[in-house]
Parts: structure tokens; C-alpha cells; sequence
């Protein structure tokens, strides 16, 4: 199973920003739990939102509800959405999916940035 993260850059602060991580080799809705994790430089790895198979969704509180996960089972894909990006949201963000007596899945990690 891979895990792919795409759609990263640039951005401004205030702006919006849709990432996608495929899933290769594995049913994305039979996956357990899918999330996004972030590292910013310096910090630990936080869980930003998660959602399980049942879709019972989390998120942390650090995101105030600006960001959005969903599973696109046509595309086989999670996506990420974040509205309202601030400087802080700067990180590397990393994809990971579970399936049913299997390790954790992760991606290579993309790369988000925020100008102010």
C-alpha cells in the first residue's frame, strides 16, 4: 500500500488550499481510520483531522474548524481542505490510513506554506 500527498505549495494567509493523498493498493473506504497529520519545523507531529469508517470526524482544537477531511472513494483519495490559512499552518502535512490488522500506512509528506 502507498500513500501519495499532493497539492502543497505557496499560499497567502487568508487563502484556501485542497490536498489530495491517493491511495494505492487499498480500498480507501475500507481503510479504519484515515487522517492528516502536520510537523512544523522544530515541533512534533500533530493529528489535524481524522475520519473513521463508521465517518466519525475529529479534529484538533488548534484548527478552530478551518479544516475540512473527506474521502473521495471515486478518486480512491483523502482529501484535505483548509480555509482560512494562517502562517501558523506552515508544515509538512502527511497523510495516514489504517486497514483492519495492518500497521499504519504514511505518506512521503507535502510541503505547506503560508505568506503573510
Amino acid at each position: 500500500v502507498q500513500l501519495v500527498e499532493s497539492g502543497g505549495g505557496l499560499v497567502q494567509a487568508g487563502g484556501s488550499l485542497t490536498m489530495s493523498c491517493a491511495v494505492v493498493g487499498a480500498r480507501i473506504n475500507s481503510a479504519v481510520v484515515v487522517a492528516w497529520y502536520r510537523q512544523a519545523p522544530g515541533k512534533q507531529r500533530e493529528m489535524v483531522a481524522s475520519v473513521t469508517r463508521g465517518a466519525r470526524l475529529d479534529s484538533a482544537d488548534s484548527v478552530n474548524g478551518r479544516f475540512t477531511i473527506s474521502r473521495d472513494v471515486a478518486q480512491n483519495a483523502v482529501l484535505l481542505q483548509i480555509d482560512s490559512l494562517r502562517p501558523e499552518d506552515t508544515a509538512v502535512y502527511y497523510c495516514t490510513a489504517v486497514w483492519s490488522g495492518e500497521h499504519p500506512y504514511w505518506g512521503q509528506g507535502t510541503q505547506v506554506t503560508v505568506s503573510s
